[in-house]
């Protein structure tokens, strides 16, 4: 097998002497047994790992996800075979040389056949110069045509590394690469990252990088090995935490790309336009009416989104009387607007509405007496209020982001209240019949307006998951107050369940509604596999 590895054309016979290479066949032979013995264990652990059914949710998602990482380490070795190797070198002092990866690869005893790219101990190999050698004596990279090295090119940089078999030519790896044919894909480039590109990639994750240049200066990959590089080595983004997604200006440029990561060792990835970020932009048409796509793209029109939000957060200017078992209450102008101002900085409307929905019960319930109003039957009193809440939700709504964007370009008087800077005939042309009928013009205006709101639905999980909250802690209270009054608690056992800790820990949490995690509804992005395989 490995006798067939090297390929060399008859110009490069001189690199084809024994003495140059006989140490990569040794190696190259290790490492095809290597990979042999690999996939076989691999491939018998993802086979256990499907039969395996779990006794509860926890055990489900840990064997799906054990197959996840199994089923990529086996696409990536069937996918490379010996090429996974992407050169090697040889270190000062060290008698045997590194042999540099895509992955790492050890044979059965343990030994080191592959050290990662990513990897510490690979550094030198990308990032040594002649001018700081970082402690290498030579380098040595290949290239590789369908599983077979076509060329390799040696570089020393010590007097010691002449004495080493080693093949020079004039033609580095990085120039021979820039005549080679281009293709729809964009091409594998591990073996060729030079120094400058090389600092980038392992430069420190703390704090947002900027990689500026011209076109074709090396930016997309650059910032796709350090993609590679970041999952790798940052513990932020280690073992099932965290992820990565790459937005591209269209789809035929993340089709260019999409080979690269999996390449280099990631395949959970994500991609997507733009476009793909807001959820009505799959089928958002051009905008056709040039006067029309002139207004929007100004920008100026974003602050007629917080305005038409804000009409919808005025608190009442009139007093209201709450009748309660216990008593009667009252809320006046004051009250309203001291509830209005407690919403936290930054937080959407919808969720907001939760946070003045509480502040108003507060005002409510300090107005009767704690003794006489149990504080939990009070507040599904007054949430049950048809007045208040009536009231309540006229002053602040639940809204549907789309749908106020929408009202603005369907009704006139709206779109001057909020966007008094325009004049009738830019009205005019901003109205049209179907609101709903999304442009891309449209779609920094749905983005915009999802990031001020948020989504209803999110709200609405939250009320409910309070309501049931509190229908639980007036259930849990009732058993304690039994207890208590069965008198037979010499250790004080049962009145230890009255504190507030206690109280708190027997709440049944997984039983509540739960939250989403986040108010998008954009479509969920490709993965790089999957276009892959498409």
């Amino acid at each position: 097998m490995t006798s067939r590895v090297f390929d060399l054309p008859d110009r490069l016979a001189a690199k084809a002497e024994p003495e140059l290479i006989a140490d990569d066949e040794r190696r190259f032979a290790a490492i095809a047994a290597a990979v042999r013995t690999q996939l076989a264990e691999l491939e018998g652990r993802l086979d256990e790992a499907r039969l395996r059914t779990g006794e509860n949710n926890q055990e489900v998602l840990e064997r799906d996800l054990e197959v996840h990482e199994l089923s990529s380490r086996i696409r990536l070795l069937r996918r490379f075979g010996l090429d996974v190797c992407l050169g090697r070198m040889v270190a000062e002092g060290e008698a045997e040389p590194i042999y540099i990866g895509r992955v790492s690869l050890a044979d059965a005893d343990g030994t080191r056949l592959l050290v990662d790219w990513r990897a510490p101990a690979a550094e030198p190999f990308f990032a040594a110069t002649h001018a700081d050698p970082m402690g290498l004596v030579s380098r040595r990279r290949y290239r590789w045509s369908r599983g077979r090295v076509t060329d390799y090119w040696d570089e020393v940089f010590t007097a010691e590394g002449l004495e080493h078999s080693a093949a020079l030519d004039d033609q580095s790896a990085f120039i021979a690469s820039l005549g080679a044919s281009r293709s729809s894909q964009m091409r594998d480039v591990l073996a060729t990252i030079q120094s400058d590109q090389d600092a980038i990639i392992r430069a420190s994750s703390r704090g947002p990088l900027i990689v500026d240049g011209g076109p074709g200066t090396g930016k997309t990959v650059v910032a796709l090995h350090r993609t590679a590089y970041l999952l790798y080595a940052d513990p932020r983004l280690g073992h099932r935490r965290g992820g990565v997604l790459v937005v591209g200006p269209h789809e035929p440029y993340l089709s260019y790309v999409s080979d690269v990561l999996p390449s280099l060792g990631e395949e959970g990835v994500q991609t997507c336009t733009l476009r793909d970020l807001v959820a009505e932009g799959a089928q958002a048409g051009v905008e056709s009416d040039a006067e029309v796509a002139r207004l929007k793209a100004s920008g100026r029109l974003l602050d007629a989104i917080e305005n038409a939000v804000r009409r919808y957060e005025q608190p009442p200017s009139d007093e209201l009387t709450v009748q309660t078992p216990w008593g009667t209450a009252w809320i006046g102008p004051a009250e309203w607007a001291e509830a209005f101002d407690a919403v936290e900085p930054g937080t959407t409307h919808n969720e907001a509405r939760g946070q003045v929905w509480e502040s108003v019960l507060e005002i409510l319930i300090d107005q009767h007496d704690a003794d006489q109003a149990p504080p939990q039957l009070l507040r599904r009193a007054l949430a049950q209020n048809a007045t208040l809440t009536r009231t309540f939700a006229a002053a602040w709504p639940l809204l549907d982001p789309a749908g106020v964007v929408a009202d603005l370009w369907t009704v006139p008087a709206y779109l001057r209240a909020c966007a008094p800077w325009l004049d009738d005939a830019e009205v005019r042309a901003l109205t049209r019949q179907d609101g709903r009928a999304w442009t891309t013009s449209d779609l920094p205006y749905l983005d915009a307006a999802r990031q001020r709101i948020g989504d209803p639905e999110i709200a609405r999980v939250a009320r409910r998951r309070a309501a049931a909250l509190a229908a639980e802690q007036e259930v849990r209270q009732r058993v304690i107050d039994d207890l208590l009054a069965a008198d037979d608690d010499r250790d004080g056992e049962v009145q230890a369940l009255s504190q507030r800790p206690f109280a708190e820990r027997l709440i049944d949490e997984d039983a509540l509604p739960r939250s989403r995690p986040t108010t998008s509804r954009a479509p969920t992005p490709t993965s790089w596999s999957t276009r892959r395989r498409s």
